[in-house]
């Protein structure tokens, strides 16, 4: 028989918090159980291709990571109304600064239609909501990567109504930036950084007292990922768009089949960094140099912004566990601030932490 146990509380009196987060991506769905601060239970749902082939669009995938959720979750020992909330990952929305957001009915009519796009984390939203509204508890997402805090300045470029858009890993970036900033002896309003998250997907921004103020995607722009372009010649991709390439075929091999993959053919930086320096393969070293040449250049950019007054620079996300790719960065910008290496993400534990800051009292802000 199921006895749902009284939330328990610390001696003075503060009620500990249950957040079931959710964090969907391409071909998986990570569920976390956090007690407060405590991640008590987590695992990674492995979706394969089989299993998606039947949704026509990434939305339409909803009901069936619901059900593989609301099953983990019951073996796990846990009922939906074991929670205090929910919380999921934030896709393309609007343009929104950062916080921690109650899902409303606009954000859903927005993840249905998306402004900017179909994207795993899309379902993020959709899925809180729902689980959310069965259990009767809050649900919420937390720095998407939409998150727009850059300066007007910033969206400027060279040809009026064609702006600069902010889309970049906002929730790691806040996250290593508070941490950076904590190590440095500051607050994270106090703190001038510059973070570089390197993953599948590579952004670099600059912390300026508060706030991303400036950020490469390499969605638009900026250093190549392992997967997609980043910057590119303008009159050569003008030459691709009328090389007789739909629209969708154009964004399809740019989005996922660019970058590093188009020079050597993996998208697996490990493979990429042993075929380089175990192997000798001379285009896999060359993939290894130009990134971190390209990342360099990132940085010195966002030094810029930032008047060269720059308290740290700081490297996260999986590429940043290779010692010798950070090195690699580092002797083009050492000379420019201290280094700090954070690798690794932290996505569930900074999903579930802004949730906790509203049911511990923070006010949601209201989307969008």
């Amino acid at each position: 028989m199921y006895v749902r146990v009284k939330r328990a509380k610390s001696d003075i009196g503060r009620i500990f918090m249950k957040v079931l987060v959710l964090n969907p991506g391409a071909t998986s769905t990570k569920i976390s159980i956090f007690e407060e601060e405590n991640e008590v239970f987590k695992t990674n749902l492995v979706h394969h291709a089989a299993d998606l082939a039947p949704y026509a669009h990434v939305i339409d995938q909803g009901p069936f990571r619901k059900q593989l959720i609301l099953e983990t979750v019951e073996k796990a020992g846990y009922q939906m109304t074991d929670f205090d909330a929910v919380c999921g990952r934030g896709g393309l929305l609007r343009h929104i600064p950062s916080g921690t957001y109650a899902v409303s009915d606009q954000a859903i009519a927005d993840v249905l239609d998306p402004p900017y796009g179909e994207h795993a984390s899309n379902l993020g939203v959709l899925l809180a909501r729902e689980l959310g509204d069965m259990a009767g508890i809050p649900s919420f997402f937390v720095d998407p990567v939409c998150v727009d805090e850059m300066t007007p300045v910033a969206h400027v470029t060279g040809f009026k109504g064609m702006e600069r858009e902010s889309f970049f890993h906002a929730l790691n970036q806040k996250s290593i930036a508070r941490k950076a900033a904590k190590l440095l002896g500051k607050t994270y309003e106090e703190a001038r950084l510059i973070v570089i998250h390197m993953g599948g997907g590579v952004s670099v921004a600059a912390h300026e007292n508060g706030l991303a103020v400036d950020d490469f995607n390499v969605k638009d722009e900026g250093a190549f990922g392992m997967d997609r372009a980043g910057s590119l010649p303008v009159n050569a991709m003008i030459n691709l768009c009328f090389s007789g390439l739909t629209k969708q075929e154009v964004k399809k091999l740019l989005g996922s089949e660019a970058g590093a993959y188009s020079y050597v053919g993996t998208k697996d930086f490990r493979e990429v960094e042993r075929r380089a320096f175990e192997e000798n393969d001379p285009d896999c070293r060359m993939v290894f140099d130009a990134m971190a040449y390209q990342l360099a250049k990132d940085i010195g950019a966002m030094a810029a912004v930032l008047k060269f007054q720059v308290d740290a620079i700081v490297y996260t996300g999986g590429m940043a566990y290779s010692d010798r790719f950070t090195q690699a960065i580092t002797d083009y910008v050492g000379n420019l601030a201290p280094v700090l290496r954070l690798p690794g993400e932290e996505e569930m534990r900074s999903l579930a932490e802004g949730a906790l800051r509203v049911l511990h009292g923070e006010q949601a802000k209201v989307y969008p």
